[in-house]
């Protein structure tokens, strides 16, 4: 049984949320908070699986309040509820800065109690199976696998996990006579004119890190998909416009893409390439959602790999769910080179998870090596080709 605390100043939201939660199996409201420093106690006390938190609160703030759990209890999942707004993406994205995990968004216009409690359970139940069943003591292990490996390819580089006793599952082996994964059309190692970047649960701070580690002369543009939704991804590109060396925009129509920058897809819009003479340009797409996701991973992946082919490189980071892993075999099939990050250091292993099990990564590493990776192996391709 997955324990939940919700910490909230409103009666009428905390009955909201626990109307959410009293259907879904497995899944328990152990207490409620009407603040933050209430909650302090309660934490201690039960030790729940999973906390929801309110940002605005009176005597102790949900953000403070992140901050001081943080301090005793690094591990425990806290899910933000939040306002859709600039200054709930605001107060979120410093949430989130300061050790919360994830958010949902508070329901809107949405005419009912009934569909309110409807929309919050769609949104909220699936992020706390996610993230507490990464944590949760006793949790069983999943079949152990191995990373897989390519027809006619060489054996996985540095960075990939051993297998063995005691090591995390990459996921779940095809079945019998599955394909694994086309052969390449060009080797590795190659030029590299374009970074593509993928990532959902967990994403806004691993994508700050990864960030932060890649230089402003960096000589390829960056396109990143972020699962969030209107105004938060504003906000969120703006806030790595500040924090890291890169020129980092929320991608409009028409942009041409420059070396040094980065283009975060905005929230609802899919975020897709075309080329204009020698340009390519962004262009955003009310197509429908795919993966239940818009913007999603796939789409700017295919987008990415028709235009760049084997000269692109994507990298898919912490996601819920399994949006990339459809695009990474697009770009697979055209000679590009896929990253994914490893379980250890994932807040959930759903997405880059389903690229290693679909044998589709040519590099696993953890968060903090990212960034290195990038940079050198962008540097050292562009090398080589002038060199030729």
């Amino acid at each position: 049984m997955i324990s939940v605390l919700v910490v909230d100043d409103s009666v009428v939201v905390r009955r909201l949320i626990v109307d959410a939660l009293s259907g879904a199996d497995g899944i328990e409201v152990v207490a409620t908070a009407s603040n933050g420093l209430l909650a302090q106690a309660k934490i201690d006390q039960l030790k729940p699986d999973v906390i929801t938190m309110d940002i605005e609160m009176p005597q102790m703030d949900g953000i403070t309040a992140v901050r001081e759990l943080r301090k005793r209890h690094k591990q425990i999942p806290v899910i933000m509820f939040s306002t859709l707004s600039a200054s709930g993406a605001s107060a979120t994205l410093e949430a989130l800065s300061a050790g919360a995990t994830d958010y949902v968004t508070k329901p809107s216009n949405t005419g009912s109690i009934d569909q309110s409690i409807k929309a919050v359970r769609e949104e909220l139940v699936p992020k706390i199976y996610a993230l507490a069943g990464k944590r949760r003591p006793g949790a069983p292990p999943a079949a152990p696998t191995r990373p897989l490996s390519r027809p006619g390819a060489a054996p996985p580089r540095a960075g990939l996990p051993p297998t063995g006793p005691g090591r995390p599952p990459a996921g779940p082996l095809p079945g019998p006579g599955a394909a694994r994964t086309a052969p390449r059309r060009t080797a590795p190692g190659g030029r590299i004119d374009i970074l593509a970047i993928g990532s959902s649960t967990g994403g806004p701070d691993a994508l700050t890190k990864v960030l932060t580690g890649i230089p402003a002369d960096l000589p390829v543009p960056i396109v990143i998909t972020q699962h969030m939704p209107p105004v938060f991804t504003k906000m969120f590109a703006e806030r790595l416009d500040r924090s890291t060396p890169l020129r980092v925009v929320e991608a409009g129509d028409g942009m041409e893409l420059t070396p040094g920058w980065a283009y975060v897809a905005p929230g609802d819009k899919h975020l897709v390439l075309h080329r204009r003479g020698t340009s390519t340009l962004t262009q955003l797409s009310g197509a429908p959602p795919e993966n239940s996701c818009r913007p999603a991973v796939d789409v700017m992946f295919r987008s990415v790999a028709a235009l760049y082919g084997g000269s692109a490189y994507a990298t898919v980071l912490t996601g819920m769910g399994h949006d990339g892993r459809g695009g990474a075999k697009v770009l697979r099939d055209a000679g590009a080179e896929v990253l994914a990050q490893d379980e250890a250091t994932s807040v959930v292993w759903g997405m880059p998870g389903a690229v290693v099990g679909a044998g589709l990564a040519d590099e696993i590493l953890p968060l903090d090596k990212i960034a290195a990776h990038l940079v050198s192996r962008i540097k050292s391709g562009r090398s080589a080709a002038v060199a030729r």
